[in-house]
């Protein structure tokens, strides 16, 4: 009831989280987070990049730039990064697989088969996309046909033929949930983890990319709890930001750095740490290394305030 009480008063910007895991002092929380993001290293040698990341308190990292047909370099980043205990999270490929050109989509298929492909032999927990959009001025944007039953059928497809080309014994295919494509929420993931009916179809997420109304914001809390309530089993990689809410006419809510806005993360963090498959959790969208390093110090001191191991 305490802690429910003081998110609350969170959310409606009276304390922060910082002050409100401060006024309940450490928590008896088992468990751990994988904490990751860029290493800004320039170091082509693999044990220097692993190094990198651990040097920062890094135990998870981003995909190294490696192509899919230098076998030699992917078994030496995967053997460097296993030596030094260090999680390759995620292989991006940020592409709309549902371009309205016909040759730009079939490019960018094969450009998340290959990202899959890489992940299987890289090791990494995952290959992550967005669903697509059906907006033909900006690749991720809204379309009122992107939350349409056309999309969700086009989106289960796409998955089956990039896990199906692939077939990974190790890492997953996830979509990325967005405020206005779907997957926009833990039920329509859930559902469409059922309709794509493949083992290596997982979840990424990022709970700020589900607060598109008030209510969400106000809640969000309640809906992180219900992402791992409903999706727990199937997370494996996970991203880290926050929200404010820019007062206008309008609703306006802008990402900032974790500890600058209003999302839970007493919840977000102990809810994950007690994942037993430790899905890694990625600091994102910061311009620059001394923004990412004093949003890695605030995540740390709240696991610290909170029990939790990073």
């Amino acid at each position: 009831m305490e802690t429910r009480l003081i998110n609350r008063r969170n959310f409606m910007g009276i304390i922060s989280i910082g002050a409100a895991a401060s006024a309940l002092g450490a928590v008896e929380t088992r468990g751990e987070i994988r904490l990751g993001g860029p290493s800004f290293s320039n170091a082509a040698d693999p044990e220097e990049l692993a190094l990198a990341h651990k040097k920062l308190g890094y135990r998870a990292a981003y995909c190294p730039n490696v192509l899919l047909n230098d076998s030699a370099r992917i078994q030496a980043l995967r053997e460097a990064f296993a030596k030094h205990d260090v999680v390759i999270a995620e292989v991006g490929r940020w592409v709309n697989l549902l371009d309205a050109d016909p040759e730009k989509r079939k490019q960018n298929m094969q450009k998340v088969i290959d990202g899959l492909a890489l992940a299987e032999a890289v090791g990494a927990r995952c290959c992550v996309d967005i669903a697509g959009s059906f907006n033909r001025d900006v690749w991720f944007g809204p379309h009122p046909d992107n939350l349409s039953g056309q999309f969700f059928d086009a989106a289960v497809e796409n998955a089956r033929k990039i896990i199906d080309a692939v077939k990974p014994q190790r890492t997953k295919f996830c979509y990325e949930m967005m405020g206005w494509a779907l997957p926009d929420s833990p039920d329509s993931y859930l559902r469409m983890l059922k309709a794509v009916d493949r083992k290596a179809f997982g979840v990424h997420l990022d709970p700020c990319n589900l607060v598109n109304s008030p209510s969400h914001f106000y809640q969000n809390g309640r809906l992180i709890d219900e992402c791992f309530d409903k999706l727990g089993p199937w997370i494996t990689s996970c991203h880290a930001k926050d929200l404010t809410w820019d007062v206008e006419m309008n609703v306006h809510f802008r990402e900032v750095a974790p500890g600058r806005g209003s999302m839970d993360y007493q919840t977000y963090l102990r809810r994950l740490a007690a994942m037993p498959q430790q899905p890694p959790l990625m600091l994102e969208h910061l311009s620059k290394a001394e923004e990412y390093a004093q949003a890695k110090e605030h995540i740390i001191q709240l696991c610290a305030r909170l029990g939790i191991k990073t």
